[in-house]
């Protein structure tokens, strides 16, 4: 599942808009038998982007470089949903399904490039990524425009 969507379906789940959260297989070989992923907060992945362009902007002649941006370190979805869970203070309904076709057991970036030609890395972790996105959401409920 894209990062982008599990959030959003954490997320939906979190504040009722979704009834049920599933979670794709639970017999992987890892800690907890679910996926593991690379999250990273919104904040220091447009932190990499500028550091791209400025990467882009100094070198002489403009290079075009492939470049993992990531924490280099991997969540799985149990993990994730614990973190949710712990953050919002409510417990989100979900239940395990099963696999999906083409799923990988664990994938995370090798941040090392970035760390070194772009002199970045991941500064906020993965509970300030899921409390920055609840307090967002917090903050489009209240104010009338959330999902």
């Amino acid at each position: 599942m894209p990062t982008l969507l599990m959030v959003r379906q954490k997320l939906s789940t979190a504040i009722g808009k979704l009834s049920e959260l599933t979670v794709f297989g639970n017999d992987y070989p890892t800690s907890d038998g679910t996926c593991i992923r690379d999250y990273i907060h919104v904040t220091d992945l447009a932190d990499a982007h500028v550091k791209g362009l400025e990467f882009l902007n100094t070198s002489h002649p403009p290079e075009v470089e492939f470049i993992n941006i990531g924490t280099g370190k991997g969540t799985s979805v149990l993990e994730m949903i614990e973190t949710f869970e712990s953050v919002s203070g409510e417990k989100l309904a979900w239940k395990f399904g099963p696999r999906r076709a083409g799923d990988v057991v664990e994938i995370y970036a090798n941040a090392l490039k970035s760390k070194k030609q772009l002199k970045w890395e991941a500064q906020l972790s993965i509970r300030d990524a899921v409390r920055d996105a609840w307090n967002w959401e917090q903050h489009l409920k209240k104010n009338g425009t959330g999902q």
